[in-house]
């Protein structure tokens, strides 16, 4: 029995931080790969409400600025979701576009609006 569980200990001590852990760095957007710890992040962690908050504001905010900008004449639209699109949609979307592209240590080191953007417009792309 105690084999056991020095085994689970030592197991635990070697596995590699789960995505998702986040830190005050995070909280400063420098990077895609923050963004990600933010909206990556596991539900049971004390840190959930304030880093997933902190990404669904980011998106939020990233979204309607695109949308502001955006009118179609003078700045083409780069994501063009439907009307049903839900920011937790969006976080979905993003999280699944880095964990694809996670190796990819320049688009992970980008600022973050531009992961973001990247990840939208490949779920959303504007075919017009």
């Amino acid at each position: 029995m105690k084999n056991v569980f020095l085994l689970f200990v030592v197991l635990l001590i070697c596995l590699p931080l789960k995505a998702g852990a986040v830190d005050e760095q995070d909280f400063k957007y420098n990077t895609t790969q923050d963004l990600y710890d933010l909206c990556s992040i596991d539900p049971s962690s004390a840190d959930y409400a304030p880093a997933i908050y902190a990404c669904r504001a980011f998106i939020e905010a990233a979204v309607q600025y695109h949308d502001a900008v955006s009118d179609g004449e003078n700045l083409k639209r780069l994501i063009c979701y439907g009307p049903d699109a839900t920011i937790e949609e969006g976080r979905k979307v993003f999280v699944e576009w880095v964990e694809k592209n996670n190796g990819n240590e320049k688009k992970m080191a980008e600022i973050p609006v531009i992961g973001l953007v990247r990840a939208l417009a490949d779920k959303y792309p504007c075919t017009k």
